[in-house]
């Protein structure tokens, strides 16, 4: 699929976001990551909107484990090829391994969850699937997470699922090969 939205450069993104698209990329491990060097061309907007995600993750209070997570199988109920090369990748780092990101793939019914990751994940399908938490999910959810958390677990979630959607809208290609 063509991209509706070139990824801009130097002219587009303006010197700033020009720098960190570079940085971010080279971080990432691809010479242009399309999200940001797309993404970048808002101006202003790019460099909150970098600073909202990076406040949810990696500086979030879930912890960049259950945060992967939740990124994963976001990426995997949305058919998001994008979010699931940068996050298989970072996730690896996190301590995913290909064992745990093959059960997030399967989802909370896998037997191998403890009750806090089961409810965390059950928490992301549901989200994802209603834009709401019903109210069992919530008790549960709530016996493994404070009030703090339970906010960013829907922020996260649907940060995810937003960017997943933008990403398919602007048609973005992938940064890797797919194998």
């Amino acid at each position: 699929m063509t991209p509706r939205i070139a990824p801009g450069r130097l002219k587009e993104l303006g010197p700033i976001n020009w720098v960190v698209w570079k940085a971010l990329s080279r971080a990432a491990g691809t010479s242009d990551a399309h999200l940001f060097s797309t993404l970048g061309r808002t101006g202003r907007l790019f460099r909150g909107w970098l600073h909202y995600s990076g406040m949810l993750m990696p500086f979030g209070r879930l912890g960049r484990f259950q945060s992967e997570m939740v990124i994963l199988r976001v990426a995997h109920l949305r058919e998001c090829g994008y979010e699931a090369d940068h996050h298989t990748r970072l996730g690896r780092r996190a301590g995913i391994t290909d064992e745990i990101h093959t059960r997030i793939v399967h989802g909370p019914a896998h037997d191998d969850w403890s009750p806090r990751h089961r409810a965390l994940l059950t928490a992301v399908d549901e989200l994802v699937a209603t834009r709401n938490l019903s109210d069992d999910t919530w008790t549960e959810l709530s016996q493994h997470f404070d009030e703090r958390r339970l906010i960013e677990v829907c922020l996260l979630v649907t940060q995810y699922d937003g960017l997943a959607t933008t990403i398919g809208t602007l048609r973005l290609d992938r940064d890797f090969e797919t194998p």
